[in-house]
């Protein structure tokens, strides 16, 4: 029974996979993936179903569903009151035609760090890069790639305090706040950047040395992307934004004022930050104990509460700042709350089918695999959540599928090696966003459809600058946490 259970295991994986690749919506797949897995395995179908699948899901969406909630609408006020272009523009005018590649990087960095949701970023500054481009003449096949640096490496696993969901995951498993090792995430967004620059630009001027040029470009791509059924379906278990809902609401027509932009995006860093290490620490939170609120304890929840106020907060100095072009602002919202929800059910299937795999007897074989991997827990844990991430095109549902079912073993695993768990949540993040990216991964198919390229115009760059940068700064990290412990 035991290898027939492991074949179950692989079987409903790989079924997965390929209908999700296919556009099959993950709400349908992941039930029916895991009732294979537990038919192979000889366990009981409808209490798989009810007992675990619903309740891992319900209890994902219980923890970090109003983080999908508050970015969403975060993202489209940002979006429509005109902050996201204002930025944009701000980038591309201040570092000019001379250096575009790092006016298109940079701006993904700093709408994306101060959580403005990846789809929103990707429609925005799309059209941003193909001008820079195509008057510096660059190739716009390498728009893809400049856009997946500033928006889906650095900023999304590594820099401290980012409010991604995929910082925010490791939180309740291990303790920890958004700010875990910052010296060591400040180290990996440098590596990541600087790395996937000297590609980008190493690209350009091969480019240039052999004469090609912009080329054409395809009209409506990002309309077309927007409406696309097949790219809504792959999008939504990639991030956190639902695509569809772009369309909805009311964009100002008048740029947000530079500093208007900015500043939401400043209050969600500082906001957190203070939430994280000054506010939570010092407040009277005993009655997490009680059995109302889930016997519970600070550590479990506090870098939620401070990823959930500090969005919060930034939604409200949004509307006060941009109030004159947020001219339907109930629409917008309720957009951007809309926009929450596909994406969220859709992880949280996702993790219901990791804890009915995680559940089944022959689940032991793979965990005793990937504890054995040589190298330690620092190693074991990045190849799990590079695994994970890798097979369901998603770093959210890659993560917390790794967590649920070796969290605990790994939280004792570094009580036994000394081991700060900061370093894990850190590890564990990069390394769930390092083959998150590949070819049927939701983003990325996204991205592509938006600018008009192909897997074969553009995918290559998107490796050496998502993939290869990702795994040489968590290779570092995990080399420094081990000499040097978490810093």
């Amino acid at each position: 029974m035991g290898l027939l259970g492991l074949l179950g295991l692989l079987v409903g994986l790989a079924l997965l996979v390929l209908f999700a690749f296919r556009g099959w919506s993950v709400l349908l797949l992941a039930p029916f993936a895991a009732l294979v897995a537990a038919l192979f395995g000889g366990e009981p179908l409808l209490a798989n179903l009810t007992q675990v699948f619903m309740v891992n899901a319900a209890g994902f969406l219980a923890q970090f569903f109003p983080i999908f909630l508050l970015g969403a609408v975060f993202g489209k006020l940002m979006d429509d009151s005109g902050a996201v272009t204002s930025v944009a523009g701000f980038m591309a005018e201040r570092l000019g035609e001379r250096r575009v590649i790092l006016a298109v990087v940079l701006a993904g960095a700093l709408v994306t760090y101060g959580g403005v949701s990846l789809f929103v970023a990707f429609f925005v500054i799309v059209p941003m890069a193909r001008s820079l481009f195509r008057a510096a003449s660059i190739p716009r096949r390498l728009i893809p790639a400049a856009i997946v640096l500033g928006t889906s490496t650095f900023t999304m696993s590594a820099m401290p305090g980012t409010p991604s969901i995929q910082n925010a995951i490791p939180m309740p498993f291990f303790g920890t706040t958004p700010f875990a090792a910052p010296g060591l995430g400040i180290v990996a967004s440098l590596i990541m950047l600087g790395a996937g620059l000297w590609w980008l630009h190493r690209a350009e001027a091969s480019a240039r040395r052999t004469g090609e040029g912009y080329g054409d470009d395809v009209e409506d791509s990002a309309e077309r992307a927007a409406a696309d059924e097949l790219v809504r379906e792959r999008a939504t278990t990639a991030r956190e934004f639902d695509p569809a809902e772009l369309q909805h609401g009311h964009r100002s027509k008048r740029p947000s004022p530079v500093l208007n932009a900015i500043a939401p995006l400043v209050v969600v860093v500082t906001v957190n930050l203070l939430m994280s290490l000054l506010v939570l620490p010092r407040l009277d939170v005993s009655y997490l104990a009680e059995q109302r609120f889930g016997d519970t304890t600070l550590a479990a929840v506090a870098g939620v509460w401070s990823v959930a106020v500090a969005l919060a907060a930034a939604i409200a100095t949004t509307i006060a700042l941009n109030w004159a072009r947020l001219a339907a602002l109930r629409r917008t919202m309720d957009a951007g709350a809309n926009a929450s929800v596909l994406p969220a059910f859709s992880v949280a299937s996702l993790v219901g089918f990791g804890a009915v795999v995680a559940s089944l007897p022959a689940f032991t074989i793979v965990r005793d695999w990937v504890l054995a991997i040589e190298g330690g827990p620092l190693v074991s844990l990045a190849v799990a959540t590079n695994i994970l991430a890798a097979l369901t095109g998603s770093a959210s549902g890659g993560l917390t599928i790794a967590l649920d079912a070796l969290g605990p073993t790994y939280v004792e695993l570094a009580a036994r090696n000394g081991i700060d768990l900061a370093l894990m949540h850190r590890v564990a993040v990069i390394g769930a966003g390092t083959l998150d990216i590949l070819p049927h991964n939701g983003a990325v198919v996204s991205l592509l459809a938006i600018c008009g390229l192909t897997h074969r115009d553009s995918y290559f760059d998107i490796v050496m600058v998502g993939i290869v940068t990702s795994l040489l700064a968590l290779t570092a990290v995990i080399a420094l946490g081990s000499a040097l412990g978490s810093f």
